[in-house]
């Protein structure tokens, strides 16, 4: 079981192209959760491209930082979602190639953080319609109802 991706210089670039709202200057994209979510490296540490919340931020200091927590159960569960991959694996579904998960209908649009709402999809596609969705959402007060 893979918890996490890494892909090209070029693919990085074009998933992130909806995400200009984010400070992603100086940081270079290290690796991906399973989900699409980027670990970037900095002059200032490894920063977290969070897609479920649509925020950067700097959790890690150093590599080994952020190795002793991805490490732990707890770390894999908050950052990579490690339960739902495992859950996802023994249903047979699986990204390969390009593919990392996602949910059919976005937690950010009221679907549910659960195993019946994944589905794989090609990560640059994936992590650029999230950024469109969070474009779009993030001056919303919270609780907005949003219709589909």
């Amino acid at each position: 079981m893979e918890l996490t991706r890494t892909f090209t210089d070029t693919q990085y670039a074009h998933a992130l192209e909806s995400w200009t709202f984010l400070d992603l200057d100086g940081k270079v994209p290290v690796f991906t959760s399973p989900f699409g979510d980027v670990v970037f490296q900095a002059e200032d540490g490894f920063w977290w491209l969070d897609t479920l919340e649509g925020t950067l931020t700097r959790p890690w200091a150093s590599a080994q930082e952020l190795e002793r927590e991805l490490d732990t159960e707890d770390g894999q569960d908050q950052y990579l979602l490690a339960g739902l991959v495992v859950g996802a694996a023994g249903e047979g579904v699986v990204p390969s190639g390009d593919q990392v998960y996602s949910f059919a209908h976005p937690p950010q649009l009221g679907g549910e953080i659960a195993l019946g709402n994944l589905e794989v999809l090609d990560f640059v596609v994936s992590l650029n319609i999230l950024g469109q969705i969070h474009t779009q959402i993030r001056e919303l007060p919270p609780g907005t109802p949003i219709s589909l």
